[in-house]
């Protein structure tokens, strides 16, 4: 029999989540198998389910396509699953964990391997009780299957009795993931693993026993993040994108993703009852319009429960609604206009050559804050402010703030951000406490970065004589010090009141922004940092930047405030340009 071909491509997609049509663009390779499999799966009880129906009996009909394209991918004559791969993104309350326990206990009864070990890989305990729970009472809801497996509730384990095979629910943060053999595995709820910072090896290990065992799968369930997404969830998201529409050839990697239609999701159309059932194709049976609304209006008047604190929170967890710059009600009023002012590259060598005038900002906190440097460069001919951003970060922030190492590890790959190492790591806590104080010098290496920048623009005659460099006057007093050590005059340096001073050049670099009249790299750090920044009315007309959460980072966007301010003055570079002039790039 010749192999069959097929695509995983669903480029129409938009179409179809839109008609409620099935998300999966080919019939099970092979029928046999998805049939046989199907018969397992239907006949499993929801016990959580009022009446305690069957899946046959209470599920929609995309739960059974997804069924059927992950058995039916199976070649038994050959022993090998030519689709190996799959991600199912789709609102919370829509059965995810419950379809999760009926997939598993499928394949432990399917599976003909001897000793076989399958695996739910989940992020928390909680999470682990939520995948277990729901498959050890659907072995207690049949009397057949209680003769066949046997279960172990104290160590989240469902064994089959002839074949020995071992269904195991593992909580990743019990460290037990290490050395797995399974050769079927789920991992529940990505999206929390992309905020571990050490998530990508623990899926390595935790699907290894694939590489043995061709007949295998893994499946990757998740709602959307409650922010951004990033880290190992991002990477599988932007993958499954990729072989879904069509730009990735990978047929043995398929994703059903219920998210949003790109006119509808710019549109705000996911605020519309009507069209809530795009991300909930469960709509009706385990979730329901009115408790999405309630879910909203709950949120909007202070009174969000479970952890939904915010608009954002609810949309992107009842809505799969993908949380970023555009989403959040408080963001800075550029936020929607900064990604189409991106240009393919600009680099600092760029900036320099592209510039007729240049000033700069510097802004940040602690030693567990980022440290923000942000140049803005008039253009030469078509007076464009151009906008090259930088920050460092002690190697302390990645032991402080655990749940941002990923972003972190990610700017600094993007060469946005540099990691300054602290002088004793052994006396973290205690720096600053009598006999384990660390000298001010040691402590300097973010400082000089930001500096050899500066002299770097001023050595190419670009600042202007006279406020040249904005900074925030909290905690600044090193870099003052060392620029004055390197020659810089003190009215070249300006303090820049924050707060609501810094309503004009909030709104005016938004409008910018609107106008196209500002252009930046298009960097992960700035997309990172607006996306954290929340905007605040002060008094009638005023308003003030704060962060969005206590881990959010908004140093770079603060020093481009500072920067800003200094721009809006129309300075005159001091001196004439030094460097070779190259021929100017226009976007």
């Amino acid at each position: 029999m010749d192999a069959p071909i097929w695509t995983t491509a669903c480029p129409d997609w938009e179409r179809r989540i839109i008609a409620r049509e099935s998300l999966v663009p080919f019939a099970p390779l092979f029928p046999a198998e998805a049939t046989a499999a199907l018969d397992v799966f239907k006949s499993l009880r929801m016990v959580d389910v009022a009446g305690q129906p069957t899946f046959g009996e209470a599920c929609e009909p995309f739960v059974f396509d997804l069924v059927g394209a992950i058995f039916g991918a199976y070649d038994a004559n050959a022993g090998q699953r030519l689709i190996e791969e799959f991600l199912l993104l789709i609102s919370k309350k829509n059965g995810k964990s419950t379809i999760a326990a009926g997939i598993m206990l499928t394949a432990l009864i399917r599976n003909w391997r001897h000793d076989a070990a399958l695996s739910i890989l989940a992020p928390t305990q909680k999470v682990a009780g939520n995948s277990f729970g729901p498959a050890a009472a659907m072995v207690r809801a049949d009397p057949m299957l209680k003769r066949v497996l046997h279960v172990v509730d104290n160590q989240r384990l469902i064994k089959h009795r002839v074949t020995g095979a071992e269904l195991r629910v593992i909580a990743a943060d019990t460290g037990t993931v290490g050395g797995s053999k399974a050769g079927f595995v789920l991992v529940d709820e990505l999206w929390i693993f992309g905020k571990q910072a050490k998530a990508e090896s623990m899926l390595e290990e935790g699907t290894g026993g694939l590489a043995s065992r061709p007949e295998g799968f893994v499946i990757y369930l998740t709602t959307h993040s409650d922010e951004r997404p990033r880290g190992v969830f991002k990477d599988k998201l932007d993958y499954f994108r990729g072989v879904r529409d069509g730009t990735i050839d990978d047929p043995r990697s398929f994703g059903m993703l219920y998210e949003w239609p790109e006119a509808m999701r710019d549109d705000e159309a996911y605020l519309e009852p009507d069209n809530f059932y795009v991300t909930n194709p469960n709509l009706g049976r385990s979730q329901t319009v009115n408790f999405i609304k309630r879910k909203i209006q709950q949120v909007k008047e202070g009174r969000g429960e479970d952890g939904d604190t915010s608009l954002q929170i609810v949309l992107a967890k009842y809505l799969n609604v993908e949380i970023g710059q555009r989403l959040s009600r408080d963001r800075w009023q550029g936020a929607e206009f900064w990604p189409r002012c991106a240009i393919p590259a600009l680099s600092l060598d760029d900036l320099i050559a592209r510039s007729e005038v240049i000033v700069a900002g510097v802004d940040g906190g602690g030693l567990d804050d980022l440290l923000g440097l942000c140049l803005i460069g008039r253009e030469k001919g078509s007076k464009r402010w151009l906008i090259w951003c930088h920050a460092w970060a002690w190697s302390i922030v990645w032991k402080r703030r655990p749940d941002i190492v990923t972003i972190l590890e990610e700017l600094i790959a993007e060469g946005t951000l540099t990691r300054c190492e602290m002088p004793d790591e052994a006396d973290l806590g205690t720096i600053g406490e009598g006999d384990d104080e660390v000298e001010e010098e040691d402590l300097s290496a973010d400082v000089q970065g930001v500096v050899d920048i500066l002299v770097r623009v001023r050595d190419a005659g670009l600042f202007p004589e006279k406020e040249a460099i904005g900074l925030d006057p909290a905690g600044v007093a090193a870099i003052v010090d060392k620029l004055a050590s390197e020659g810089f005059e003190d009215d070249q340096m300006k303090a820049i009141q924050q707060g609501w001073r810094l309503t004009s050049v909030i709104k005016g670099l938004a409008r910018k922004c609107a106008a196209r009249t500002a252009r930046h790299g298009g960097t992960k750090l700035m997309t990172w940092c607006i996306g954290n920044v929340k905007q605040e009315p002060r008094g009638t007309s005023g308003v003030a930047i704060t962060k969005q959460s206590p881990s959010a980072k908004i140093d770079p966007f603060a020093a481009m405030m500072s920067a800003a301010t200094l721009m809006t003055l129309n300075p005159e570079a001091a001196g004439g340009f030094v460097y070779e002039e190259r021929g100017m790039l226009v976007i």
